[in-house]
């Protein structure tokens, strides 16, 4: 009879140790899954974080596109005032030339050079849509 006592108290422990393992395997798998909860709680914050970079990313290039096309705008815009200041320097040079040969005090100043800067030679080169000279306008009417 000893040995059915020590046999069913090892039952009995063998059963209480398998309902022990059984409650820690409940309880890792609880917190595994509460782990998995939290985790998928982050990365859907993180994913609403990288949406909104995104759109902040493309709204700051829109606004650097626009800037460059400014940028450009800009430089088309200096280069034709500065198109036109070198006509503008050039007709004062011709008016002066004139003047002289009018008022017969420079003399050094041939028929043949006013001929050429009246026709247009001399004038500034042509700029392109973007802003870049392209040649020299020459005037070709008699």
């Amino acid at each position: 009879m000893a040995i059915a006592s020590a046999l069913s108290s090892m039952l009995a422990s063998g059963g209480l140790f398998a309902q022990i393992q059984q409650q820690q395997a409940q309880r890792n798998a609880e917190q595994a899954e509460a782990k998995a909860r939290a985790l998928q709680g982050q990365a859907r914050s993180a994913q609403v974080e990288a949406d909104r970079a995104q759109e902040s990313a493309r709204s700051i290039k829109v606004q650097s596109d626009q800037a460059s096309d400014d940028a450009s705008q800009a430089r088309q815009g200096l280069a034709a005032l500065k198109s036109l200041g070198g006509t503008q320097a050039q007709f004062s040079d011709l008016r002066e030339q004139l003047a002289a040969i009018k008022s017969g005090a420079d003399t050094s100043v041939s028929a043949k050079a006013v001929s050429a800067a009246a026709s247009g030679i001399a004038l500034a080169p042509v700029v392109n849509s973007f802003g870049q000279p392209t040649g020299t306008l020459v005037n070709v009417t008699a």
